[in-house]
């Protein structure tokens, strides 16, 4: 579950880790009072309004109905700040991680601006802490080229990004804690800061099951103080259910409504581009059917696991979302009856087809395994028009002869 900006920061601030301040607005109005609040604070004009999305490149990013307004910018005044405001919320903010389509905006951070003068250099690094698959370890990636370009730097000077691992079941190491601070070549009162901020980063990683969080510009301000300008976090879905307060913060606005739809009914959906749907028992048994689909010259349209306890509801709210997409010519349901029996998926099928009314699009069902007879006996009763397989190879085959017909 990803969450905004200004929900991760409350999180790491419960770890205490040094978080820009600011006030999450949903109106220009709000955005302004918030305003109004920070400069009496720090004594200073400055600013920084930030649109929230789930989805990183906003400083670069531009609002689709106003291209010349980017998803971060510094404010210097109220009116400044209404302008910008009204610009951002309610718009389409497009970015090199949204594609095309972008992501509407409908929260803005207002925060503190951070690179007010001192007696030493700003800096801006990047870090994030993340699972590293290959050694089954976590890793923290950290450089000092932080910011916007931080992706360039990857691609294009990956020496300049460092890696420290951490041991499963081992906390943040404090001879590791210093290598990063010294790595990123600080000194004095500021590497002292690094130090207690990578290891409540790190706690606070583990404390809340994150699968991934990145602080980029992970900044050190003039006095020294090591702050989290910026952060994405992503928990762990598994874990929720010992983190109820952080569930109670996921956005369902930000994520593809057809799979917020298939998970209220424990249905594993991911959208795809093709235009074969599958409805399928099994990540396995999925995976397989779509390289099928894609062998025989189609394209998937979905990953649909209906899982091992399917019914005639799960089953007829799966056909409800495969058939919300247009670009669906043709649906394959292949299920394995180990777990699931087949008559069930059948009667699904069954009750499905007559409640979502006139099908046009051609079925094409193959069902092995528990009570296959007794499937392929209702489904032949039924009056359908489903066409059946016994090999995968051959189901495949004749959803891509349903495609030709219907293209």
């Amino acid at each position: 579950m990803n969450l905004h900006e200004y929900q991760a920061k409350e999180l790491l601030k419960k770890y205490y880790v040094a978080v820009q301040e600011g006030v999450a607005c949903s109106t220009p109005e709000e955005a302004v009072a918030a305003y109004e609040k920070i400069a009496a604070e720090t004594n200073s004009k400055f600013a920084v309004l930030k649109a929230q999305i789930h989805a990183g490149g906003r400083g670069k990013g531009t609002m689709k109905e106003v291209p010349s307004q980017h998803g971060v910018q510094v404010v210097k005044s109220a009116d400044d700040v209404k302008t910008v405001a009204t610009n951002i919320l309610g718009n389409t903010l497009v970015t090199i991680q949204t594609g095309e389509a972008g992501k509407v905006v409908s929260k803005i951070l207002l925060a503190k601006d951070m690179y007010y003068d001192g007696p030493s250099d700003r800096k801006e690094f990047y870090l994030s802490i993340l699972l590293d698959r290959a050694t089954k370890q976590n890793v923290i990636m950290y450089s000092t080229e932080g910011g916007m370009d931080i992706e360039e730097v990857a691609h294009s000077t990956p020496e300049k990004i460092y890696k420290e691992f951490v041991k499963p079941g081992y906390s943040l190491q404090g001879f590791q804690a210093r290598n990063i601070a010294f790595n990123l070549g600080l000194t004095g009162d500021a590497q002292k800061n690094m130090i207690k901020f990578v290891t409540n980063l790190y706690n606070a990683y583990v404390g809340l099951d994150c699968g991934m969080l990145e602080i980029n510009p992970l900044f050190k301000s003039a006095d020294d103080k090591i702050i989290a300008v910026d952060c994405k976090m992503n928990i762990d879905d598994n874990a929720l259910i010992r983190h109820k307060d952080v569930e109670a913060l996921r956005d369902k606005s930000e994520e593809d409504p057809t799979e917020v739809e298939a998970g209220e009914f424990n249905l594993n959906y991911v959208k795809l581009d093709g235009n074969v749907g599958c409805m399928v028992n099994g990540a396995g048994l999925a995976m397989a059917t779509m390289d099928m689909i894609k062998l025989a010259g189609g394209e998937p349209a979905n990953f649909l696991d209906v899982g091992g306890t399917a019914n005639a509801q799960t089953v007829e709210a799966g056909f409800r979302i495969i058939m919300k997409d247009p670009n669906v010519k043709a649906i394959l349901i292949n299920i394995f009856g180990g777990i699931v029996r087949c008559d069930r998926v059948a009667a699904g099928v069954i009750e499905a087809y007559k409640n979502l009314g006139n099908i046009t699009i051609p079925i094409i069902v193959r069902l092995q395994g528990t009570n296959a007879p007794e499937a392929k006996k209702l489904i032949e009763e039924s009056g359908l028009q489903v066409q059946s397989a016994i090999l995968l190879s051959e189901a495949a085959e004749l959803v891509q002869k349903a495609v030709a017909v219907t293209a």
